[in-house]
């Protein structure tokens, strides 16, 4: 168990540098290493079910790579939730359940989540711009902020920017960040000990309060009667609130009407889903950062055309590649990319048809559909039918020797050399490189 350990060391560390001090304090720090005879088997435990099936979705994958890296020999990670006290190793004291500050504490924001990493275009825009005007100091020009997104468009990470810059403006201000779910938790903890005195002055003497996800205590009317008193006393006293949902106020499910109104009677901000080009500025963004990652144009264009439900999602699937990439010392190619993210990416893929890439390259081309399948070899013809076949590889799931039979019943080698040739071109050639991105966003809408 001795080399278990030591592995276990040096995995936590690598986990605290990748996710940021935030996060894992307040998923990964509560980890235990549990004693198992196994050596082919690591067990690892947490307090509660919740907090085992977050860190299961999240980082099973990466546990099981981060501790073969280190021992070969290790097949599985079991993340399990300790009910009664194991046999641990190396535990750290778990931290307290609340995460709600004392208003002499300055909480801890993501480092990761600052306005100068947040990448800003339209669909973001007037979020980013009423974000920014909140955390500027004097009295502020409206309050609450309310920011409603999808899950994974940036309403975190907008109100973790708010934390750092209003905190650097004002160095003895105070500040919460909490989520619905935790200001439940903490409200229906002081309830039972009869100490919701001491809850209420916590919260309503800080000078900035940010509450995430709070569609959470839909439904849970003590709770909103609470926050909707909090809400007041925020409004009343010209304090900064902002507020983070899924929704708008007034479609908030379970919400009583006084409140979804009190939270739209200051400034409602949406963020749209990101379009192709910001998701290509946000890998660019990302990869600033990692100077030493050498990741070819077309493999971000891949990610970024073909993640297209989240910014989350997607600087997943970024951050999954780059630690394959790292733990097995390949290259990043297109071929290592899709073979990585095989499953995300058909997820994610809108059903394209080889008829359907033919037709248009056919038609950016102006060359006859029956020609791209024809003997012809002439440059006109030969160039627009290797980029079909190079498409027809990046964006459907069919086999080489389909593509080839769909090609005039063409050898699969045939295939493989388009496909080389049109990438070797792409980095050659920026008319060819053009229209292949072209002729993507075209195809995938």
């Amino acid at each position: 168990m001795e080399a278990v350990t030591k592995a276990w060391s040096h995995v936590r560390g690598n986990l605290r540098r990748s996710a940021g001090q935030r996060l894992f304090d307040q998923w990964l720090k509560p980890v235990v290493l549990i004693e198992e005879k196994d050596s082919s088997t690591v067990r690892l435990g947490l307090p509660s079910a919740f907090m085992t099936q977050w860190v299961k979705n999240h980082y099973a994958e990466r546990l099981l790579l981060e501790f073969r890296a280190v021992l070969p020999a290790i097949r599985t990670v079991s993340i399990e939730t300790v009910t009664e006290a194991p046999a641990v190793l190396k535990a750290e004291p778990r931290p307290a359940a609340a995460n709600i500050a004392t208003p002499a504490e300055r909480p801890s924001f993501d480092p990761r989540f600052t306005f100068d990493r947040f990448v800003v275009d339209a669909s973001n825009r007037v979020a980013f711009n009423a974000a920014m005007t909140v955390a500027e100091p004097g009295s502020p020009r409206f309050s609450p902020l309310y920011l409603h997104a999808s899950t994974g468009q940036g309403k975190t990470h907008l109100m973790h920017a708010i934390g750092h810059a209003f905190l650097a403006a004002n160095p003895h201000a105070t500040a919460i960040y909490s989520t619905g779910e935790r200001f439940m938790f903490e409200f229906v903890q002081a309830l039972r000990n009869k100490d919701t005195h001491a809850f209420k002055t916590r919260l309503r003497s800080v000078d900035l309060l940010m509450i995430d996800d709070l569609q959470f205590i839909g439904g849970k009317d003590a709770t909103q009667e609470e926050f909707f008193h909090t809400v007041n006393e925020f409004m009343g006293s010209g304090k900064r609130l902002v507020v983070a949902a899924d929704r708008a106020p007034q479609a908030l499910e379970g919400f009583e009407t006084r409140l979804a109104g009190r939270l739209g009677s200051g400034l409602v901000a949406d963020i749209k889903p990101a379009e192709l080009e910001l998701r290509r500025a946000i890998i660019a963004r990302k990869l600033e950062d990692m100077p030493a990652v050498d990741m070819p144009a077309e493999v971000a264009d891949l990610l970024a055309a073909r993640i297209t439900s989240n910014v989350r999602e997607l600087e997943g699937a970024l951050n999954r590649l780059l630690a394959y990439a790292n733990l097995s010392n390949e290259t990043i190619t297109i071929d290592f990319a899709t073979t990585v993210l095989g499953e995300v990416l058909r997820s994610s893929q809108r059903r394209i048809t080889i008829d359907e890439i033919q037709r248009a390259v056919s038609a950016h081309f102006e060359v006859k559909q029956i020609d791209l399948i024809s003997e012809r070899r002439a440059v006109a013809i030969a160039r627009p039918r290797q980029i079909a076949m190079y498409l027809a590889k990046r964006l459907t799931t069919r086999s080489l020797p389909e593509i080839g039979r769909k090609f005039g019943n063409r050898d699969h080698s045939t295939v493989i050399h388009a496909v080389k040739r049109i990438e070797d071109l792409r980095g050659k050639d920026v008319e060819i490189d053009g229209a292949v991105r072209a002729l993507m966003r075209t195809l995938e809408g």
